[in-house]
Protein backbone atom coordinates (compact mmCIF):
# COMPACT_ATOMS: atom_id res chain seq x y z
CA UNK A 1 0.00 0.00 0.00
CA UNK A 2 1.52 3.21 -0.95
CA UNK A 3 1.32 6.78 0.53
CA UNK A 4 0.23 9.88 -1.69
CA UNK A 5 0.52 13.52 -0.67
CA UNK A 6 -2.49 15.45 -2.18
CA UNK A 7 -2.95 18.77 -2.71
CA UNK A 8 -5.91 21.46 -2.82
CA UNK A 9 -5.35 25.14 -3.78
CA UNK A 10 -6.46 27.55 -1.38
CA UNK A 11 -4.14 26.67 1.36
CA UNK A 12 -6.80 23.77 2.62
CA UNK A 13 -5.06 21.07 5.29
CA UNK A 14 -4.50 18.22 3.32
CA UNK A 15 -4.52 14.63 5.11
CA UNK A 16 -2.11 11.73 3.40
CA UNK A 17 -4.78 10.12 0.99
CA UNK A 18 -4.17 6.61 0.31
CA UNK A 19 -4.28 5.04 -3.18
CA UNK A 20 -5.63 0.91 -2.83
CA UNK A 21 -7.12 -1.01 -5.27
CA UNK A 22 -10.28 -2.34 -3.75
CA UNK A 23 -11.49 -5.18 -6.33
CA UNK A 24 -8.63 -7.84 -5.80
CA UNK A 25 -5.81 -5.92 -7.34
CA UNK A 26 -4.98 -3.96 -10.55
CA UNK A 27 -4.13 -7.42 -12.83
CA UNK A 28 -7.61 -9.08 -12.13
CA UNK A 29 -9.17 -6.15 -12.85
CA UNK A 30 -7.12 -5.46 -15.56
CA UNK A 31 -7.98 -8.97 -17.07
CA UNK A 32 -11.68 -8.53 -16.33
CA UNK A 33 -12.05 -5.52 -17.91
CA UNK A 34 -9.90 -6.41 -21.61
CA UNK A 35 -11.97 -5.35 -24.40
CA UNK A 36 -14.61 -3.38 -22.48
CA UNK A 37 -13.74 0.38 -23.36
CA UNK A 38 -13.63 -1.22 -27.48
CA UNK A 39 -16.15 -3.60 -27.80
CA UNK A 40 -18.35 -3.67 -25.00
CA UNK A 41 -20.72 -6.69 -25.36
CA UNK A 42 -18.83 -8.88 -27.94
CA UNK A 43 -19.84 -12.24 -27.15
CA UNK A 44 -22.79 -11.50 -24.82
CA UNK A 45 -25.25 -11.56 -27.20
CA UNK A 46 -28.39 -13.68 -26.77
CA UNK A 47 -28.03 -17.01 -28.32
CA UNK A 48 -31.07 -16.32 -29.79
CA UNK A 49 -31.84 -12.69 -31.03
CA UNK A 50 -34.42 -11.08 -29.35
CA UNK A 51 -37.79 -9.98 -30.63
CA UNK A 52 -38.09 -6.52 -31.77
CA UNK A 53 -38.98 -4.22 -29.13
CA UNK A 54 -39.10 -0.12 -28.54
CA UNK A 55 -36.26 1.73 -30.30
CA UNK A 56 -33.73 3.02 -28.01
CA UNK A 57 -34.41 6.76 -27.04
CA UNK A 58 -31.35 8.81 -28.21
CA UNK A 59 -29.31 9.61 -25.54
CA UNK A 60 -28.90 5.79 -25.17
CA UNK A 61 -29.06 4.98 -29.19
CA UNK A 62 -25.02 3.35 -28.13
CA UNK A 63 -26.26 1.18 -26.11
CA UNK A 64 -26.43 -2.57 -27.56
CA UNK A 65 -30.56 -3.18 -28.77
CA UNK A 66 -30.63 -7.02 -28.70
CA UNK A 67 -29.53 -6.53 -25.20
CA UNK A 68 -31.80 -4.47 -23.67
CA UNK A 69 -35.76 -4.08 -22.91
CA UNK A 70 -36.72 -0.74 -23.27
CA UNK A 71 -39.74 -0.06 -20.81
CA UNK A 72 -39.76 3.87 -21.29
CA UNK A 73 -37.65 6.40 -21.96
CA UNK A 74 -36.26 6.83 -18.48
CA UNK A 75 -35.72 2.81 -18.23
CA UNK A 76 -33.97 0.20 -20.05
CA UNK A 77 -33.52 -3.36 -18.62
CA UNK A 78 -30.87 -5.52 -19.24
CA UNK A 79 -32.23 -9.37 -21.16
CA UNK A 80 -31.67 -12.05 -19.28
CA UNK A 81 -30.26 -13.80 -21.84
CA UNK A 82 -27.38 -11.14 -22.29
CA UNK A 83 -25.82 -11.57 -19.11
CA UNK A 84 -22.70 -13.19 -19.73
CA UNK A 85 -20.47 -15.18 -17.63
CA UNK A 86 -17.41 -12.36 -17.90
CA UNK A 87 -18.60 -10.60 -14.30
CA UNK A 88 -18.39 -7.03 -15.30
CA UNK A 89 -21.35 -5.61 -17.48
CA UNK A 90 -20.73 -3.92 -20.53
CA UNK A 91 -21.85 -0.35 -20.84
CA UNK A 92 -23.79 -0.76 -23.49
CA UNK A 93 -25.62 -3.67 -22.03
CA UNK A 94 -26.44 -1.71 -18.05
CA UNK A 95 -29.64 -0.73 -17.06
CA UNK A 96 -30.87 2.52 -16.86
CA UNK A 97 -32.97 3.75 -14.15
CA UNK A 98 -33.05 7.46 -14.22
CA UNK A 99 -35.72 9.81 -11.93
CA UNK A 100 -35.29 12.81 -13.84
CA UNK A 101 -34.44 13.57 -17.62
CA UNK A 102 -30.45 13.43 -18.08
CA UNK A 103 -28.92 17.04 -18.22
CA UNK A 104 -27.75 18.42 -21.88
CA UNK A 105 -24.87 16.65 -22.76
CA UNK A 106 -22.60 20.10 -22.74
CA UNK A 107 -22.14 19.06 -19.23
CA UNK A 108 -19.29 16.29 -20.51
CA UNK A 109 -18.12 18.95 -22.73
CA UNK A 110 -15.56 20.21 -20.05
CA UNK A 111 -15.58 16.40 -17.47
CA UNK A 112 -12.75 18.03 -15.31
CA UNK A 113 -14.59 21.24 -15.12
CA UNK A 114 -17.41 20.22 -13.10
CA UNK A 115 -17.91 21.10 -9.81
CA UNK A 116 -18.61 19.96 -5.98
CA UNK A 117 -19.74 21.67 -3.60
CA UNK A 118 -18.34 20.12 0.00
CA UNK A 119 -20.73 20.64 3.12
CA UNK A 120 -20.46 19.63 6.77
CA UNK A 121 -16.64 19.43 6.71
CA UNK A 122 -14.17 21.57 8.98
CA UNK A 123 -13.33 23.76 5.75
CA UNK A 124 -16.38 23.52 3.38
CA UNK A 125 -15.47 24.31 -0.39
CA UNK A 126 -16.34 23.59 -3.51
CA UNK A 127 -13.85 21.56 -5.84
CA UNK A 128 -13.64 20.43 -9.60
CA UNK A 129 -13.14 17.03 -10.75
CA UNK A 130 -9.76 18.15 -12.10
CA UNK A 131 -9.29 18.87 -8.08
CA UNK A 132 -10.97 15.61 -6.99
CA UNK A 133 -8.36 13.63 -9.11
CA UNK A 134 -4.80 14.79 -7.03
CA UNK A 135 -6.55 13.52 -4.19
CA UNK A 136 -6.09 10.18 -4.50
CA UNK A 137 -7.62 7.37 -6.34
CA UNK A 138 -9.80 4.02 -5.84
CA UNK A 139 -10.74 1.43 -8.15
CA UNK A 140 -13.82 -1.18 -7.46
CA UNK A 141 -16.01 -3.53 -8.73
CA UNK A 142 -19.63 -3.23 -7.36
CA UNK A 143 -23.07 -4.37 -7.67
CA UNK A 144 -25.78 -1.46 -9.14
CA UNK A 145 -29.16 -2.50 -8.57
CA UNK A 146 -32.35 -0.83 -8.62
CA UNK A 147 -34.51 -0.97 -5.81
CA UNK A 148 -37.41 -2.68 -7.60
CA UNK A 149 -35.25 -4.87 -9.82
CA UNK A 150 -37.85 -8.29 -8.99
CA UNK A 151 -41.20 -5.80 -9.03
CA UNK A 152 -42.34 -7.70 -11.97
CA UNK A 153 -42.94 -10.58 -9.92
CA UNK A 154 -45.22 -9.22 -6.85
CA UNK A 155 -48.87 -10.79 -7.80
CA UNK A 156 -49.82 -7.27 -6.10
CA UNK A 157 -48.17 -5.72 -9.52
CA UNK A 158 -47.41 -2.44 -7.72
CA UNK A 159 -46.69 0.80 -9.88
CA UNK A 160 -43.59 1.58 -11.27
CA UNK A 161 -41.49 -0.41 -13.91
CA UNK A 162 -41.98 -4.55 -13.46
CA UNK A 163 -38.29 -5.47 -13.37
CA UNK A 164 -37.18 -9.10 -13.31
CA UNK A 165 -33.53 -9.83 -12.83
CA UNK A 166 -31.77 -6.95 -15.71
CA UNK A 167 -32.21 -3.41 -13.56
CA UNK A 168 -28.57 -4.58 -12.24
CA UNK A 169 -25.51 -4.96 -13.09
CA UNK A 170 -21.45 -5.20 -12.03
CA UNK A 171 -19.39 -2.55 -12.79
CA UNK A 172 -15.94 -1.19 -12.19
CA UNK A 173 -15.75 2.02 -11.05
CA UNK A 174 -12.61 4.73 -10.68
CA UNK A 175 -12.85 7.98 -8.61
CA UNK A 176 -11.31 9.33 -5.26
CA UNK A 177 -12.57 7.42 -1.88
CA UNK A 178 -14.89 9.93 -0.15
CA UNK A 179 -13.25 9.60 3.42
CA UNK A 180 -10.17 10.66 1.57
CA UNK A 181 -11.89 14.22 0.60
CA UNK A 182 -13.64 14.60 3.67
CA UNK A 183 -10.14 14.45 5.62
CA UNK A 184 -8.59 16.34 3.63
CA UNK A 185 -11.07 19.10 3.82
CA UNK A 186 -10.59 18.79 7.67
CA UNK A 187 -12.64 16.21 8.98
CA UNK A 188 -16.15 15.99 9.25
CA UNK A 189 -18.32 18.37 11.73
CA UNK A 190 -19.21 17.62 15.53
CA UNK A 191 -23.01 15.90 15.13
CA UNK A 192 -23.29 15.02 11.39
CA UNK A 193 -24.77 11.39 11.56
CA UNK A 194 -25.77 10.90 7.43
CA UNK A 195 -24.10 11.90 4.08
CA UNK A 196 -25.95 13.53 1.69
CA UNK A 197 -25.68 13.68 -1.71
CA UNK A 198 -27.60 16.19 -4.20
CA UNK A 199 -28.10 15.09 -8.02
CA UNK A 200 -27.19 17.81 -10.62
CA UNK A 201 -30.34 17.30 -13.11
CA UNK A 202 -31.93 20.49 -14.44
CA UNK A 203 -35.25 20.84 -12.15
CA UNK A 204 -38.70 21.66 -13.56
CA UNK A 205 -39.48 25.06 -13.15
CA UNK A 206 -42.76 26.48 -11.24
CA UNK A 207 -43.12 23.45 -8.61
CA UNK A 208 -41.25 22.96 -5.50
CA UNK A 209 -37.85 21.85 -6.21
CA UNK A 210 -37.66 19.42 -2.85
CA UNK A 211 -40.56 18.03 -4.66
CA UNK A 212 -38.78 16.19 -7.45
CA UNK A 213 -35.16 16.67 -6.58
CA UNK A 214 -32.38 13.67 -6.42
CA UNK A 215 -31.11 14.43 -3.21
CA UNK A 216 -30.82 11.05 -0.91
CA UNK A 217 -29.24 11.12 2.89
CA UNK A 218 -27.47 7.59 4.04
CA UNK A 219 -26.33 7.02 7.25
CA UNK A 220 -22.73 8.39 7.45
CA UNK A 221 -20.83 4.67 7.66
CA UNK A 222 -21.63 4.45 4.28
CA UNK A 223 -18.60 6.47 3.39
CA UNK A 224 -16.53 3.98 4.84
CA UNK A 225 -15.97 2.35 0.81
CA UNK A 226 -17.98 5.45 -0.94
CA UNK A 227 -16.43 6.78 -3.92
CA UNK A 228 -16.51 10.06 -6.13
CA UNK A 229 -16.28 8.33 -9.62
CA UNK A 230 -15.32 9.80 -12.77
CA UNK A 231 -14.92 6.35 -14.78
CA UNK A 232 -16.89 3.63 -14.88
CA UNK A 233 -15.78 -0.14 -16.91
CA UNK A 234 -12.47 2.09 -17.90
CA UNK A 235 -13.87 4.80 -19.74
CA UNK A 236 -15.22 8.21 -18.46
CA UNK A 237 -18.71 7.46 -17.19
CA UNK A 238 -21.53 7.74 -19.62
CA UNK A 239 -23.99 10.87 -19.44
CA UNK A 240 -26.65 7.97 -19.13
CA UNK A 241 -25.08 6.62 -15.95
CA UNK A 242 -24.33 9.70 -14.32
CA UNK A 243 -20.73 11.15 -15.92
CA UNK A 244 -18.85 13.01 -15.32
CA UNK A 245 -19.38 12.05 -11.81
CA UNK A 246 -21.51 9.98 -9.94
CA UNK A 247 -21.40 9.20 -6.11
CA UNK A 248 -21.00 5.33 -5.55
CA UNK A 249 -22.14 4.10 -2.04
CA UNK A 250 -20.88 0.24 -2.57
CA UNK A 251 -23.40 -2.75 -1.01
CA UNK A 252 -26.13 0.39 -1.41
CA UNK A 253 -29.56 0.39 -3.97
CA UNK A 254 -28.90 2.25 -6.98
CA UNK A 255 -31.42 5.38 -6.05
CA UNK A 256 -28.45 6.55 -3.29
CA UNK A 257 -25.60 6.01 -6.14
CA UNK A 258 -26.37 9.81 -6.73
CA UNK A 259 -25.80 10.70 -10.69
CA UNK A 260 -24.75 14.23 -11.55
CA UNK A 261 -23.45 14.71 -7.66
CA UNK A 262 -23.57 18.41 -7.02
CA UNK A 263 -23.27 18.57 -3.44
CA UNK A 264 -21.90 15.86 -0.78
CA UNK A 265 -22.83 17.39 2.78
CA UNK A 266 -22.34 15.56 6.17
CA UNK A 267 -25.65 16.17 7.81
CA UNK A 268 -27.29 15.84 11.32
CA UNK A 269 -30.26 15.05 9.75
CA UNK A 270 -31.51 13.20 6.92
CA UNK A 271 -32.88 15.08 3.52
CA UNK A 272 -36.25 16.46 3.78
CA UNK A 273 -36.63 15.90 -0.25
CA UNK A 274 -39.78 13.98 -1.03
CA UNK A 275 -37.39 10.95 -2.91
CA UNK A 276 -36.00 10.33 1.15
CA UNK A 277 -39.00 11.58 3.16
CA UNK A 278 -41.85 9.54 1.32
CA UNK A 279 -40.27 8.21 -1.25
CA UNK A 280 -38.39 4.52 -1.39
CA UNK A 281 -39.36 3.05 1.81
CA UNK A 282 -40.38 -0.26 2.41
CA UNK A 283 -44.28 0.89 3.48
CA UNK A 284 -46.76 -1.93 4.32
CA UNK A 285 -48.89 -3.21 1.20
CA UNK A 286 -51.58 -0.15 0.65
CA UNK A 287 -49.93 2.62 2.67
CA UNK A 288 -47.93 5.62 1.67
CA UNK A 289 -44.67 6.13 2.35
CA UNK A 290 -43.55 8.11 5.33
CA UNK A 291 -40.13 9.00 7.38
CA UNK A 292 -40.85 6.29 9.72
CA UNK A 293 -40.55 3.27 7.86
CA UNK A 294 -37.44 2.15 6.89
CA UNK A 295 -35.40 3.81 3.88
CA UNK A 296 -34.37 1.62 0.86
CA UNK A 297 -30.61 1.61 1.69
CA UNK A 298 -28.15 -1.96 1.88
CA UNK A 299 -29.05 -4.44 -0.55
CA UNK A 300 -29.05 -7.90 0.84
CA UNK A 301 -28.15 -11.47 -0.48
CA UNK A 302 -29.34 -12.06 -3.72
CA UNK A 303 -29.17 -14.68 -7.00
CA UNK A 304 -30.81 -15.73 -10.05
CA UNK A 305 -30.05 -17.89 -13.26
CA UNK A 306 -29.21 -16.11 -16.60
CA UNK A 307 -28.77 -19.45 -18.73
CA UNK A 308 -30.64 -21.33 -20.13
CA UNK A 309 -33.56 -19.13 -20.38
CA UNK A 310 -36.84 -19.53 -21.23
CA UNK A 311 -36.56 -16.36 -23.85
CA UNK A 312 -34.04 -18.77 -25.77
CA UNK A 313 -36.69 -21.10 -26.79
CA UNK A 314 -36.74 -25.07 -25.66
CA UNK A 315 -33.39 -26.31 -24.50
CA UNK A 316 -31.79 -29.57 -26.12
CA UNK A 317 -31.94 -32.41 -23.04
CA UNK A 318 -28.39 -33.93 -21.96
CA UNK A 319 -25.94 -31.93 -20.11
CA UNK A 320 -26.73 -28.31 -19.61
CA UNK A 321 -24.73 -25.93 -17.79
CA UNK A 322 -26.84 -23.89 -15.43
CA UNK A 323 -25.74 -20.24 -15.16
CA UNK A 324 -26.16 -16.96 -13.28
CA UNK A 325 -24.98 -14.42 -10.56
CA UNK A 326 -24.89 -14.24 -6.95
CA UNK A 327 -24.21 -11.28 -4.73
CA UNK A 328 -24.40 -10.30 -0.65
CA UNK A 329 -25.20 -6.73 -0.83
CA UNK A 330 -23.54 -5.17 2.04
CA UNK A 331 -21.47 -8.48 2.64
CA UNK A 332 -19.59 -10.61 0.51
CA UNK A 333 -21.25 -13.74 -1.10
CA UNK A 334 -19.67 -16.58 0.04
CA UNK A 335 -22.06 -19.73 -1.53
CA UNK A 336 -25.06 -20.31 -4.03
CA UNK A 337 -27.43 -23.50 -4.03
CA UNK A 338 -28.74 -24.95 -7.35
CA UNK A 339 -32.30 -26.84 -7.80
CA UNK A 340 -33.40 -28.33 -10.98
CA UNK A 341 -36.64 -29.32 -9.03
CA UNK A 342 -38.05 -26.34 -8.05
CA UNK A 343 -36.65 -26.26 -4.71
CA UNK A 344 -36.84 -29.65 -2.96
CA UNK A 345 -33.32 -30.79 -3.19
CA UNK A 346 -30.41 -28.45 -3.63
CA UNK A 347 -27.08 -29.21 -5.24
CA UNK A 348 -23.98 -26.92 -4.70
CA UNK A 349 -22.93 -24.78 -7.72
CA UNK A 350 -19.18 -23.75 -8.22
CA UNK A 351 -18.29 -20.41 -8.39
CA UNK A 352 -15.99 -19.55 -12.11
CA UNK A 353 -13.98 -16.34 -12.58
CA UNK A 354 -12.11 -13.99 -10.14
CA UNK A 355 -13.35 -12.78 -7.14
CA UNK A 356 -13.61 -8.96 -7.50
CA UNK A 357 -14.42 -8.04 -4.09
CA UNK A 358 -17.03 -8.26 -1.37
CA UNK A 359 -19.46 -5.76 -3.28
CA UNK A 360 -18.95 -7.19 -6.92
CA UNK A 361 -21.41 -10.31 -7.84
CA UNK A 362 -19.70 -13.76 -8.93
CA UNK A 363 -20.72 -15.75 -11.58
CA UNK A 364 -21.66 -19.43 -10.94
CA UNK A 365 -22.17 -22.65 -12.54
CA UNK A 366 -23.88 -26.02 -12.31
CA UNK A 367 -23.75 -28.76 -14.47
CA UNK A 368 -26.48 -30.80 -14.38
CA UNK A 369 -28.18 -33.92 -17.14
CA UNK A 370 -31.84 -32.59 -17.85
CA UNK A 371 -34.34 -35.16 -19.69
CA UNK A 372 -37.22 -34.08 -21.53
CA UNK A 373 -40.10 -32.40 -20.58
CA UNK A 374 -40.14 -29.04 -17.71
CA UNK A 375 -37.90 -28.41 -15.07
CA UNK A 376 -37.90 -25.64 -12.61
CA UNK A 377 -34.73 -24.21 -11.84
CA UNK A 378 -33.89 -22.35 -8.70
CA UNK A 379 -31.13 -20.65 -7.33
CA UNK A 380 -30.13 -19.37 -3.48
CA UNK A 381 -26.87 -17.38 -2.06
CA UNK A 382 -25.97 -17.74 1.27
CA UNK A 383 -23.86 -14.52 2.41
CA UNK A 384 -20.36 -14.21 4.43
CA UNK A 385 -22.52 -13.68 7.28
CA UNK A 386 -24.71 -16.65 6.87
CA UNK A 387 -27.71 -14.63 5.68
CA UNK A 388 -29.35 -17.18 2.92
CA UNK A 389 -31.36 -16.18 0.51
CA UNK A 390 -34.96 -15.95 1.52
CA UNK A 391 -37.71 -18.35 -0.09
CA UNK A 392 -40.56 -15.40 0.06
CA UNK A 393 -40.58 -12.21 -1.15
CA UNK A 394 -41.20 -8.90 1.71
CA UNK A 395 -44.38 -7.54 1.07
CA UNK A 396 -44.00 -3.99 0.33
CA UNK A 397 -46.16 -1.39 -1.34
CA UNK A 398 -43.89 -0.66 -4.00
CA UNK A 399 -42.23 -4.05 -5.02
CA UNK A 400 -39.03 -2.81 -3.46
CA UNK A 401 -35.89 -5.54 -2.55
CA UNK A 402 -37.35 -8.72 -3.97
CA UNK A 403 -34.59 -11.05 -3.29
CA UNK A 404 -37.03 -14.46 -3.23
CA UNK A 405 -35.58 -17.19 -4.38
CA UNK A 406 -39.12 -18.77 -5.51
CA UNK A 407 -39.98 -15.84 -7.53
CA UNK A 408 -37.04 -15.68 -9.74
CA UNK A 409 -37.22 -19.63 -10.32
CA UNK A 410 -37.57 -20.31 -14.37
CA UNK A 411 -39.62 -22.77 -15.82
CA UNK A 412 -37.97 -24.37 -18.69
CA UNK A 413 -39.08 -27.18 -21.29
CA UNK A 414 -36.27 -29.25 -22.24
CA UNK A 415 -36.07 -31.53 -25.51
Amino acid sequence: MSEKTASIPSGSVINPARRRLMAGGATVIAASMTGLAKAAGTGNAPATPAAPGKPLPPYVAWKDPNAMIVHTGSTLETRRSAFGTSIITPSEQLYIRNNLPAPDASIVADRDGWEISVEGVKHPRTLTVKELKTLGLETMATVLQCSGNGRGYFPSKPSGTAWQVGAAGCVVWSGVPVRVVMEALGGMVDGAVYMTSTGGEKLPDGIDPKSVMVERSVPRSAMADALLAWEMNGVPIPLAHGGPLRLIVPGYSGVNNIKYIRRLAFTAEQTDAAIQRTGYRISPPGQKGDPSQPSVWEMSVKSWINSPAPESGPVPGGLVQIKGVAFGGIHAVQGVEVSIDGGKTWQTAKFVGPDLGRYAWRQFVLPVKLSAGTHTLACRATDAKGNRQPEERMENAAGYNNTSWRDHALTIHVV
